[in-house]
Parts: structure tokens; sequence; C-alpha cells
């Protein structure tokens, strides 16, 4: 019972750094730094790190994407969003 607990921790983290890649790059293309659509590419940088992209919500320069795996029996989930770095005080 220990193992796949442990194994659900683990993937816990591993989505945590996938949602803040994808929408990290997807914020990217939105303020147009980068080329493309940026639900595209939150796919894309999900996949590529093990997840799958099951929400991807752009609101002007603002990405938040919802990325999931399956442990065993288990949908583990994480969101992130991303934006312009914030100005003033």
């Amino acid at each position: 019972l220990i193992a796949p607990l442990y194994r659900v921790l683990v993937v816990r983290a591993e989505m945590a750094g996938a949602a803040d890649a994808a929408a990290l790059a997807a914020a990217d293309v939105a303020r147009g730094i980068y080329p493309g659509v940026p639900c595209v590419i939150a796919e894309s940088v999900a996949r590529a790190n093990g997840a799958l992209l099951d929400e991807c919500r752009v609101d002007g320069a603002i990405v938040t994407v919802r990325v999931s795996a399956w442990v065993f029996v288990f949908s583990v989930t994480a969101t992130a969003t991303a934006g312009p770095p914030h100005t003033g005080t």
C-alpha cells in the first residue's frame, strides 16, 4: 500500500512541474514572444513532461492550464497560471 501512495506523491510533483512549464510556454506565445497558438504549445509541453492537457484558458496574456496523469486508479492533476510579470508595487 505504501508504494502506490509514494508513486502518487512523486507524480503529483511531476504534474506540478508539467503544469508550470506548459503555462509559462503558453503565456510566452500569448504575449507574442514566440510564434504559435498558446494552447497547442501548452499541450506539446505538457505531453513532453508526461502529462495530458485537460484544460487551457487564455485571457489576454494570462494562461491557465490543468494537466493530469493516471497512477494506478488515481487521477493526479495540477493547475498553473502564468502571464507577464507584475509591474509597480
